[in-house]
């Protein structure tokens, strides 16, 4: 547990990165907003839909809602307080790499972006067309994850495909992802490309490791790194680049991100195992449930403990679990260390995270503030 001053210290931090994800969310949403709109129409609802905007039937949400509007540590909004970093002075136009116009209404309100309030920079169209196609594109991964998982709860309400079917989230899902490369060119639509077959191989090699008892640790973390780190990684260098970052500074926010992704997929596993189903939208022990080979259940399948073998057997059973064996599961990989090693791991993921931002060039002082706080949020959070 941490004492009162680094609990202090910490409340402090995570004030830092809300305000900054709240602000960037504030510019980034109504992007995302009008682009969906642009959808035909029954792929827009079950967007509008998994995006958590509106009901089944297409009538608003209502305010307060915990869809991916209410989310605030998303990989879009990452990028936009990664495009901070090279302190650069945004076009308000779209360079010849960064797709079309988005038109007048997507050009935030002075002092409402990041940038904007952190330095003498703004928001320019290219910059919340890249992070609102990072978001899609991710989005586009999640309709099909449930689908592939078949989870049928996520963000405290029923997944998509349980709702409209499986084959129109499927193709939702496509449709998004082919919007968010319709708000990008050049070579950041060759990096989102890139990245979404990064995740897909990435995807495959999860789905193959349910069909094994022989997956390593080694294995399980090359895995993550494909989908979450990818996916983080991407935004961020997208955010370099929409700033006019020399390349150097992109690789190093590219390896920034990946760092931080993988300290998200790793906290992400313990609350799979251990998160409050309240805030995780998702029921108590559900990878578990599942048979998933998430990293901290995979750390300890490696140990030679009595644990391990405890926990080898419940995974080998074929029937579900009772709620007697899911508590027994989740004790069974503390006691064999899977717990402590993802948390460790998390946090030496942040460090080397940290020590990225120090080797890109150019960057600005402020915004990297913004970036620590978010890097070290993500250990913390609870959500």
């Amino acid at each position: 547990m941490r004492g009162p001053v680094a609990e202090a210290l910490g409340t402090e931090v995570d004030a830092v990165a809300l305000e900054a994800l709240r602000q960037a969310r504030g510019v980034v949403d109504p992007v995302m907003r009008g682009a969906v709109d642009s959808l035909p129409g029954r792929m827009r609802l079950i967007s509008a839909y998994h995006l958590g905007w509106v009901e089944a039937d297409g009538k608003p949400r209502e305010a307060g809602g915990n869809g991916a509007g209410g989310k605030l540590l998303r990989p879009g909004l990452v990028f936009a307080a990664a495009t901070a970093v090279a302190g650069a002075e945004f076009e308000p136009e779209f360079g010849p790499e960064l797709g079309p116009e988005l038109g007048p209404e997507f050009e935030p309100e002075p002092g409402t972006g990041l940038v904007q309030d952190r330095t003498t920079a703004g928001f320019g169209r290219a910059v919340l067309a890249a992070a609102a196609a990072v978001e899609l594109a991710h989005n586009f991964t999640l309709l099909h994850d449930d689908v592939i998982d078949r989870d049928r709860t996520r963000r405290h309400r029923p997944t998509a495909w349980t709702v409209f079917g499986t084959e129109n989230a499927i193709l939702a899902g496509d449709a998004m992802l082919a919007l968010a490369l319709r708000l990008v060119g050049g070579e950041a639509a060759n990096r989102l490309a890139d990245c979404v077959m990064e995740i897909c191989e990435g995807q495959y090699e999860d789905c193959a490791f349910e069909q094994r008892d022989d997956v390593t640790l080694d294995e399980c973390l090359a895995m993550a790194a494909k989908k979450t780190g990818a996916l983080l990684g991407c935004a961020c260098a997208l955010g370099g680049l929409a700033a006019g970052a020399e390349p150097g500074a992109v690789a190093a926010l590219d390896r920034f991100g990946r760092e931080i992704g993988m300290a998200f997929q790793l906290t992400d596993d313990l609350l799979g195992i251990w998160g409050d189903p309240a805030t995780t939208g998702k029921p108590v022990g559900s990878d578990l449930a599942a048979r998933k080979k998430s990293l901290p259940v995979v750390s300890a399948l490696s140990t030679t403990s009595g644990a391990a073998r405890e926990l080898a057997g419940l995974y080998a059973l074929s029937r579900d679990f009772t709620e007697q064996e899911l508590q027994r599961a989740a004790q069974a990989v503390e006691r064999a260390g899977g717990r402590a090693w993802a948390g460790d791991e998390a946090s030496a993921r942040v460090a080397k995270a940290h020590a990225c931002l120090g080797e890109a060039p150019g960057i600005n002082q402020a915004a990297v503030r913004d970036l620590h706080a978010i890097a070290d949020l993500i250990t913390r959070r609870t959500f």
